[in-house]
């Protein structure tokens, strides 16, 4: 092998290494999305530790399971209603939720405790989560810079919109595929641009795409290129090409168009 070989060898191995998982931590952690008569820790608020912001209904605490060793996992409670959901608040209230949730983020952020500071959010029983409170998770991960495993080629694509505050477009070279829409903000100045457009895509996707039948989807936020990302991404059975190959799917160029087309309209 030669030295430029071997050098390639060597990053490939730094990139996409797995975060470990302690089981034992993960004994007792409630579930309700499967069992939707669960206990939900996020209802019982009075029993509620570890809380490290709070403003009205939104809080903000350190996640009582912490599963993944060498971060520090955290919590933003999104509000009192057990079925609440970006899809359901009002406008006014989601810019809340997402202020609040991006404020966190940004003192874990500044605290410069960690190698990399993620948020993201879980809806549904495809989503990877286990509980059906609408919540944010802001997790510090001390040796891992996340950024190794993401490109800015994977928010561009097909355009939805462009202005001045907030530009949406579709992945034409998704992470995960099949259909990843990305909205981009030049700065927390416009988080309410941001929070309006989620607002209509999650709407969208849980009542008009694929004819009502999807039911999960994640949101994921970056801090790249001078711009603040939310990729949202409708979930379904991860696809064997991924799992096995790590080959991500997108859908053609028809298909994606007439996506753009359905989700501007309602913008």
């Amino acid at each position: 092998m030669d030295i430029q070989s071997f050098q390639g060898s060597q990053v490939n191995e730094l990139a996409n290494q797995p975060l470990v998982f302690d089981y034992q931590a993960a004994k007792g952690k409630p579930e309700n999305i499967r069992h939707p008569q669960g206990y939900c820790p996020f209802c019982d608020v009075d029993h509620l530790t570890n809380i490290l912001a709070q403003d009205q209904d939104r809080i903000w605490l350190v996640n009582k399971f912490r599963t993944l060793e060498d971060t520090l996992q955290t919590v933003v409670i999104e509000s009192s209603d057990h079925l609440g959901g970006p899809s359901t608040y009002s406008v006014e209230q989601n810019r809340e939720v997402f202020a609040f949730a991006f404020k966190c983020w940004h003192q874990m952020i500044i605290s410069n405790k960690y190698q990399s500071t993620i948020m993201y959010k879980n809806y549904g029983h495809l989503s990877g989560g286990s509980l059906r409170h609408p919540h944010f998770q802001i997790v510090g991960l001390n040796d891992y810079d996340v950024y190794e495993n993401v490109d800015i080629n994977n928010f561009t694509g097909v355009e939805v919109i462009d202005d001045d505050h907030c530009e949406i477009t579709l992945s034409t070279r998704p992470i995960i595929g099949f259909v990843e829409i990305n909205i981009a903000i030049d700065g927390v100045g416009h988080i309410n641009d941001l929070a309006d457009a989620v607002r209509v895509i999650v709407k969208y996707l849980l009542n008009d795409y694929m004819g009502g039948r999807l039911s999960s989807y994640n949101l994921f936020f970056y801090e790249m290129a001078d711009k603040f990302y939310c990729k949202v991404v409708p979930r379904y059975a991860t696809s064997p090409y991924f799992v096995g190959y790590k080959i991500a799917q997108v859908q053609n160029d028809a298909r994606l168009e007439k996506i753009a087309a359905d989700i501007r309209e309602r913008l």
